[in-house]
């Protein structure tokens, strides 16, 4: 029996840019539900994931490319990167019809590089990122409280919320594989590991042609999960993998192998905040490391919920990989890019949500307790009072974002304080 379809974030995106472009690309990692949510909007379907299809299209190529293109509208074309030369095609189909809404691609691989396309795509393309599910688009979250309308400025009685610690865990280990949330214990989390194998045996291969060695590929995802939510450099990756790795091995290698995994869209770097602020202190540059899901990291680790129970310092990084998961999910939707901010002096914010108005949210990541929530609130407060006002805005609000907690609420300094059960765009 066919599963019924659960509707994502990406739904609204998709719809919003085909009514402006001749085609939008939707990118994002192999199994988070590209082609699913693509097919709801599709009229006809090219699937290039299909090798007898593929092979069939190739030769077609040769003869009429755009034979390849005819169906009725918006026609999607599954996994294009397989034929870069389609991406000309498209374009050049697109200019001659000089209609909205005519093609949509998926790929699990970022663009090819620019000699194997002739032209970019800027003004016919539209771009949109895929991950896996955020827990409101899986059904985990209630959805009660809504960054965009704290944005807009409102706020909201006590909400209550029933996810505890130990499904934390387990929605940390599971992932946000659209799959993976319609069963449930061991199947369910086999599928983290089921994608970690697929990356590590397969697609690093084939992302760009490189030979690569599986056991390196899982060398690094495994100190990469070591590492994440932190910002570490190159350097500090490649001592950790000679611990268990006696070839020799340079930071270019590890660079090689983070370029292909963030060409996967499997690794995703938080880029850094760069705000005007009162302190002379000098503002950190560095990336935090971060998976697309947080279960790639318990799975390179062979980490399961109870693991994460026993160790609530790993528990806690691998949660705000969570967190930084579905705060980017909830920032697309939102005209948002989500950031870190930290400086010399060691202030920090783990995630600032920026959206292109120019408006802001700073919020901070932590386990639960009282006591971790007054440190979240002491580092927001902190990072606020620096912040130039004369020459940007002040935070639209500030929030303490949790693992868990009975209610969401607002304390009485105005700082919120909400479980991720809780949290929707």
């Amino acid at each position: 029996m066919k599963a019924k379809y659960k509707p994502r974030i990406a739904d609204r995106l998709l719809a919003r840019k085909l009514a402006g472009k001749g085609a939008v690309l939707v990118e994002g990692p192999k199994w988070c539900g590209k082609t699913t949510t693509a097919q709801q909007q599709a009229k006809s379907l090219l699937n290039l994931g299909d090798s007898e299809v593929l092979v069939q299209s190739l030769r077609m190529m040769e003869i009429s490319p755009k034979t390849l293109l005819q169906g009725e509208t918006p026609r999607l074309v599954d996994e294009w990167q397989t034929i870069p030369p389609l991406w000309d095609s498209i374009r050049s189909e697109v200019d001659q019809r000089g209609e909205f809404a005519q093609f949509i691609l998926t790929g699990s691989s970022v663009l090819p590089q620019a000699n194997e396309t002739t032209h970019s795509g800027t003004g016919r393309f539209a771009h949109i990122k895929m991950r896996p599910m955020s827990l409101f688009e899986s059904g985990e979250s209630t959805g009660s409280v809504s960054l965009g309308a704290l944005f807009d400025g409102n706020t909201f009685e006590p909400q209550p919320c029933e996810l505890d610690l130990q499904k934390i865990a387990y929605l940390t280990c599971r992932g946000g594989w659209p799959q993976a949330t319609l069963t449930e214990g061991d199947i369910a989390l086999d599928q983290a590991f089921d994608y970690l194998d697929a990356v590590t045996e397969r697609d690093i291969q084939r992302v760009d042609g490189v030979k690569r060695s599986p056991e390196r590929a899982k060398l690094l995802l495994r100190s990469y999960a070591r590492n994440v939510s932190q910002q570490v450099s190159y350097g500090t990756i490649k001592a950790d993998m000679l611990s268990n790795d006696s070839k020799t091995l340079d930071e270019d290698t590890v660079a090689n192998y983070i370029k292909a995994l963030k060409q996967l869209f499997v690794i995703e770097d938080l880029a850094a905040w760069n705000p005007n602020i009162r302190s002379k202190s000098a503002i950190r540059t560095s990336d935090t490391r971060h998976f697309v899901d947080p279960s790639i990291g318990t799975a390179a680790l062979g980490l399961g919920p109870n693991d994460l129970i026993n160790d609530l310092n790993a528990f806690g990084l691998l949660f705000e990989d969570l967190a930084v998961r579905d705060l980017r999910v909830f920032a697309e939707a939102l005209d948002g890019k989500l950031y870190h901010y930290r400086d010399s002096s060691g202030l920090e914010c783990d995630t600032v949500l920026h959206r292109r108005n120019g408006s802001y949210a700073l919020i901070e990541v932590k386990l639960g307790g009282e006591k971790l929530i007054d440190e979240g609130v002491a580092s927001l407060n902190s990072l606020a009072a620096t912040i130039d006002t004369d020459r940007m805005h002040k935070p639209s609000f500030m929030m303490v974002l949790t693992a868990v907690g009975p209610y969401a609420y607002q304390r009485k300094d105005g700082i919120f304080v909400v479980p991720i059960g809780c949290l929707k765009d």
